[in-house]
């Protein structure tokens, strides 16, 4: 059986990484897909490869959520669950090695755009009892040298979720996020390859977890489809650890 057959989800940066391992689990799980992204080609390539609706996003904009959740109801005629993946980091940066540029830049995408995503589909989740299952991750927890302006989104993030899970709860609205360690994605790819050695790199990544290695996408994409689902149904305001026990010690 599907267990999102008859569910309705919009996905923002499901062209790829942990969002694009999401749009191809609730896709296979039987739900009906919207992928937002900025990249129109790559998008459009991975929402056919998914079986999934493609709605062109810049996350940063209200326009542009506002027309990704009326395009999702028009497609679908409901909405049950939003996943905001849309991320970027800015590496090996201080407070004072961080532009003004690259912060808003930060806060726009990783804050703002789950913050505008959210206020667009919250009338819509109201009526199906839906769900919203952010991506933040470990360093919105603990902090981490040298991505101040990402960490301090994504503790934004963790935040922002606890709060709207108060106040939407006794509407029967769900909102969870996830708290990732290091995940095997294009982001940290160039990251490795920024780095001169990427074998290196991977061992000096995988070793900072206690499980010594990196997660996979699609290890994080199950946590997000537990947290969207009915095994999760008495789960709200959560920020869920899937960090291979990094933020353990």
């Amino acid at each position: 059986m599907k267990r999102f057959k008859g569910k309705a989800a919009l996905v923002t940066g499901g062209n790829r990484g942990i969002g694009l391992a999401v749009v191809r689990m609730l896709s296979s799980a039987g739900a009906s897909v919207a992928l937002a992204a900025r990249n129109q080609a790559r998008g459009e390539k991975a929402a056919a490869a998914a079986a999934a609706k493609f709605i062109q996003t810049d996350v940063r904009e209200a326009s542009d959520c506002e027309k990704a959740v009326n395009e999702t109801l028009a497609a679908f005629g409901r909405l049950d669950i939003l996943v905001n993946a849309a991320g970027v980091i800015f590496r090996n940066r201080t407070v004072e090695q961080t532009t003004e540029a690259e912060w808003d830049a930060t806060f726009d995408t990783n804050a703002k755009g789950a913050f505008l995503m959210a206020k667009y589909a919250l009338p819509l989740l109201r009526d199906s009892k839906g769900v919203i299952v952010n991506v933040a991750s470990y360093v919105g927890l603990v902090g981490f040298a040298g991505t101040s302006a990402y960490a301090a989104s994504k503790a934004a993030l963790v935040n922002l979720t606890r709060s709207m899970a108060l106040d939407h709860a006794r509407e029967g609205i769900r909102i969870n996020c996830v708290c990732p360690g290091s995940v095997e994605t294009e982001m940290i790819h160039e990251a490795w390859e920024k780095y001169g050695d990427v074998e290196k790199a991977r061992k000096i990544w995988s070793e900072k977890h206690p499980l010594g290695r990196i997660a996979s996408p699609e290890e994080i994409a199950r946590t997000v489809l537990f947290l969207a689902g009915e095994d999760a149904s008495f789960v709200t305001g959560a920020a869920l650890p899937v960090d291979g026990g990094i933020t353990a010690g």
